[in-house]
Order: C-alpha cells, then structure tokens, then sequence
C-alpha cells in the first residue's frame, strides 16, 4: 500500500525539489548488488519524499552550518558524533548536511536502535531512506563497501541527558573503535551545538518511559503541558563541526581496556571541539 502511495505522489514531490537537489540525488554513489538493489533496503528515489520536509528544517528552522565538512575523507569513513536533543533531529542534519554541502554529495548510513524498527512505517521508511540498525555485521558490511557510518556513542545516554548536564559528553561504546581497527576505516570526529537546548529538559522520567516501550520520558518546559505541540523543538542554530579524521592501530579484539585509551582520545577530542564551538558562537538562536 505504502508503495502505491509513493508513486501516486512521485510527481507532486518532484515539483517541491529544486533542480539542484534534483543533481545531487543523481550523483549520490549507490552500491548496487548483482540484482541491481541496494542489499540494505536504500532506494534514492525515496529521498525525494523525506527530502522536503527536511530540507526545510535543516535551512529554515535549524539554519544549520557546517564547519570542517572538507575533512570527511572520500571511502570508509565513520562520523563519531555527541548526541543530544531530546529528539534525534542531530542525526539527520548531520546525514543532510553531507547531502547538501559535501562535494561530492554522500548518502550517510546512520545507525539507529534496534528498537526503532518495531515503530509502524518507520521500520518501512528509514531502510529506503539510507537507516539501517547498528549491529556490528551491518555496519562491517557497510564500511566494507566504502560507505560513511555515523554512529553516536553515547547511545540513549547522550539524548537524554537533563540541561543540567549539557555538552557533558557521556561515557562511550567501544564498539566504534572494533569496527575502525578491524575495517581500517578513519574516524572524523563530529561535535554538534545547538542540539542541546532544542529541547531542554527538566529531569527524566526513564522508569515510565520503559512501560511505553521507550528508553526515556524527558519532561521539558512545553512536554507535557503543550501536549503533542511540546515535542517540537525550538528553533535554534545548530553548528556542526567536523574535526580532523583520526586513525588507530591495534587488534580489534582486544580487551575493552585496551581500547579504552583510543575510544577516551576520541571522546576528548569531541569535548574540546564542543567547548570552542560553544565559546565561539554568540547567541543559542542565530
């Protein structure tokens, strides 16, 4: 059914995306097996049906602006971000921004929990759309066909923090360092602003959240009071820095604390760009 609805809208969508837009879905590099699909479920031509909307948010609301996007290396790349926000928005700006400002165009493969599937329509849309669930084999696959990860650390830790504790990165996976050691693949580490205070929550209700099926239940100035309305995030600038790429040796099975110090260095590096980001701009919304 959701195919047929695409189709019956493919030319109503066509006419919302300018002709640039239209050259950069056309130059993205899709890897296609020998039956001439993508194995992980991508398919550009659904770009064009999230592309609007999105890119929207990302040059209207957010205003978003990139810094050091020139340092993302061509091939195997992961993109190690902080995470924040609330709502993960901060991945998909970071997925349009390399759309829209990196030369040549890419398509980024941002890892999503592996509860995000069980959502209705998501679980049908994100794959089409370049999202895949970060297991360790998928994103292996992925960098192994020279595609860019981007992966958040922090995991559920980082998007939910209270204000309290903003831009305070928490602890790190290690699973993003296995993967660059055991694939060679250089690591650019990504520091977001903005995100933060986008939806600043007060304190989190996580055992509650649990019994929606959620990892975490943020109570922010306008959620709940505003109902559904509070869940949209405040229209502040978001700056993405993209730092130096940054490469490793060792045996990808190692110990975790072996891999420690490689994963803290990548985890201070991120710090520091976050605090010179933060001193560096003038206001949270412009």
């Amino acid at each position: 059914m959701l195919h047929r609805l695409a189709k019956l809208l493919k030319g109503k969508v066509d006419a919302l995306l300018d002709p640039e837009v239209t050259e950069r879905i056309e130059r993205l590099q899709t890897r296609l097996n020998e039956y001439g699909v993508d194995p992980f479920g991508f398919d550009p031509d659904y770009l064009k049906y999230a592309l609007p909307f999105g890119i929207a948010v990302y040059r209207k609301w957010f205003r978003v602006e990139t810094i050091g996007i020139k340092n993302v290396p061509p091939g195997r790349v992961l993109l190690i971000s902080n995470h924040s926000g609330q709502i993960p928005v901060d991945g998909a700006m970071i997925v349009l921004s390399m759309f829209l400002e990196a030369e040549p165009p890419r398509m980024v493969r941002s890892m999503v929990e592996t509860w995000v599937p069980t959502l209705p329509l998501i679980s049908y849309f994100f794959p089409r759309t370049g999202q895949i669930v970060g297991t360790r084999e998928n994103c292996r696959r992925l960098l192994e066909r020279e595609e860019a990860i981007l992966a958040f650390p922090e995991g559920v830790r980082g998007i939910s923090k209270t204000f309290a504790k903003r831009y305070q990165l928490q602890d790190f996976g290690l699973g993003f360092m296995r993967l660059s050691l055991m694939t060679g693949a250089p690591i650019v580490p990504l520091a977001v602003v903005g995100a933060e205070e986008q939806a600043p929550a007060l304190f989190n209700l996580e055992r509650v959240g649990k019994l929606f099926g959620s990892p975490a239940l943020p109570i922010t100035p306008t959620f709940p009071a505003l109902g559904p309305l509070g869940i949209l995030p405040l229209p502040t600038k978001y700056r993405i820095y993209f730092g130096k790429p940054m490469t490793f040796e060792g045996d990808p099975n190692d110990e975790d604390e072996a891999l420690a110090a490689k994963v803290n260095h990548v985890r201070r590096t991120i710090q520091r760009m976050l605090r010179d980001g933060i001193k560096a701009r003038k206001n949270v919304f412009w």
